[in-house]
């Protein structure tokens, strides 16, 4: 179970995104929506600009040869990743709310933590200073959380 367990966090990452953008009318019924959206493209785009694509694993777990990014929008936040992936099915439901979107988004927000949580695991023993940068920067909302 332990080896599957990074593999099915993405499945229901891709499984509740989808749910939400299937049931939704999508976000451009909505200026707020739009604007919520971009901003989550944004958090998204800032984050692959300091992480490139070959650092990250799209599963919770470590990836051979990673290195630790502390610049850029993780300087902030740990997990900007997941404040762009939430920012932006926030925008997918607040545009046609209904009950399936509001459990799928909230349960979507539950498997990201959990991820987040299995990264910090692997990332405290692989890199030495992983410590000092958890005690500086937040989870996913700078500032704040």
């Amino acid at each position: 179970m332990n080896a599957l367990y990074p593999k099915f966090l993405v499945f229901l990452q891709f499984t509740l995104a989808g749910i939400m953008i299937v049931f939704s009318d999508g976000f451009f019924t909505s200026t707020y929506a739009l604007s919520i959206f971009i901003m989550g493209a944004c958090v998204g785009a800032w984050a692959l600009n300091h992480n490139k694509l070959g650092n990250f694993n799209i599963q919770p777990k470590h990836k051979d040869g990673s290195y630790l990014v502390t610049t850029g929008i993780y300087t902030y936040i740990r997990h900007p990743m997941y404040t762009s992936v939430v920012l932006m099915m926030f925008a997918f439901f607040i545009a046609t709310p209904t009950w399936i979107e509001g459990l799928a988004f909230l349960t979507l927000i539950l498997v990201l933590v959990l991820k987040a949580n299995r990264e910090e695991e692997a990332l405290i023993t692989i890199h030495a200073d992983y410590g000092a940068y958890k005690a500086k920067s937040k989870y996913f909302i700078p500032y704040i959380l």
